[in-house]
């Protein structure tokens, strides 16, 4: 952790491991690594729903929330399939809309054939999900992303959501499972009609950023249009190099717009609006870099890419730590209030924590934040 700026702004490596002694943490209750896979846990598991589950034959995962909220979450999804595994529970898995595509892409519906499934169901969502689709099943997981807390565990802190929710489930179910930090699933890329066309036209290639404008919260997580094409000037200009800049927006309301703007002296600027989160996927997937603040298309940018391509999340107010896949290569550029949110696990809108001033985006200015990007395009901790 590094200081950047008299300001506070600090950057946060995706690699840092966080001892549990310097932020506020819930024990899990037993050093997990001294647990081999498929032990029982020295804590009494939920009977109920052990019973309940195991006495399933389909498993139905139901998200109808935000999408960072969403994705954060599937790695309670991925606990709840590798105790059905190493039961040896055969279930069969599917996912309904709107995000059973993104969900298809993780790998995790890939279960063993289940010819004769009986018609007891469990749901696994959000609570929305759940309502939905709740209906008719014999239990209900719902993965709330303000319930489980900052575990510790063998002298070590796993603030990050996925972490958070797969060891809460494995908390639950009373078996020690076999993942690991950073718990998060990554998402297969295939061929995409989107990359097909920007490649065609000469838009990919060479040095290529995707910063990310839609948010649910504009008034305080944009980082505007014209700070990222500040940011991209001032790395071009370093790199000495003509820089694609992809400004990724959520505004589907006219459906799917590209447009470009005219050439800056390093940037070539690419308006791209309404595009599918699917289709995003395969694109940040040939990005050098992916710049967003902490919303779901950014942690969607983590879990396509290779860990060689970094992609910063910029956090003015809550929790650079808990909001983030904790992929090595997923890293964070924090404000002090931010920083303060992850040292006390609290939230400012949760737990009513008032700021001592109103931080918004435009605490990180473009030519630090250029720095840290530099210095990750270069293959060096800022």
């Amino acid at each position: 952790m590094t200081a950047l700026a008299p300001a506070g702004i600090r950057f946060h490596h995706g690699s840092l491991t966080i001892p549990a002694g310097a932020v506020h943490t819930t024990p899990l209750g037993y050093d997990r690594d001294s647990v081999p896979v498929g032990a029982p846990l020295p804590l009494a598991a939920s009977a109920e729903l052990v019973h309940r589950l195991s006495g399933c034959g389909e498993i139905v995962v139901a998200f109808e929330g935000k999408l960072g909220d969403t994705l954060l979450a599937l790695s309670g999804v991925r606990a709840v399939l590798d105790w059905l595994r190493l039961r040896s529970v055969r279930t069969a898995v599917r996912a309904v809309r709107p995000y059973a595509g993104l969900i298809a892409r993780t790998g995790l519906l890939a279960q063993p054939p289940v010819t004769t499934p009986h018609g007891r169901r469990a749901v696994i969502g959000d609570r929305a999900g759940v309502e939905a689709h709740g209906s008719e099943t014999v239990v209900s997981l719902v993965l709330d992303p303000a319930a489980p807390p900052c575990w510790s565990s063998d002298g070590r802190a796993h603030p990050a959501l996925p972490a958070r929710h797969y060891l809460a489930v494995e908390r639950r179910l009373g078996i020690r499972l076999p993942g690991t930090a950073p718990f998060a699933p990554t998402l297969a890329t295939g061929p995409n009609d989107l990359v097909e066309e920007l490649r065609s036209v000469g838009w990919l290639g060479g040095l290529t950023i995707a910063a990310i404008t839609a948010t649910s919260w504009p008034e305080r997580k944009d980082y505007t249009a014209q700070r990222y094409i500040d940011l991209a000037e001032q790395i071009a200009e370093a790199q000495q190099a003509q820089a694609r800049l992809l400004l990724i927006g959520g505004n589907a309301e006219d459906g799917l717009r590209v447009s470009a703007e005219a050439p800056r002296r390093h940037v070539q600027v690419l308006h791209l609006d309404g595009v599918p989160a699917e289709q995003l996927a395969g694109l940040f997937l040939h990005c050098d870099l992916v710049v967003g603040n902490d919303t779901g298309l950014t942690h969607l940018a983590a879990m396509t890419r290779s860990p060689e391509r970094p992609v910063i999340g910029l956090y003015a107010r809550h929790s650079h730590s808990k909001w983030r896949t904790g992929l090595p290569h997923h890293h964070a550029v924090a404000t002090d209030l931010s920083d303060r949110m992850h040292q006390g696990d609290l939230c400012p809108v949760r737990d009513v924590v008032p700021p001592d001033v109103d931080v918004h985006m435009d605490a990180f200015p473009p030519s630090e934040l250029a720095r840290v990007c530099l210095d990750l395009l270069n293959g060096v901790w800022p």
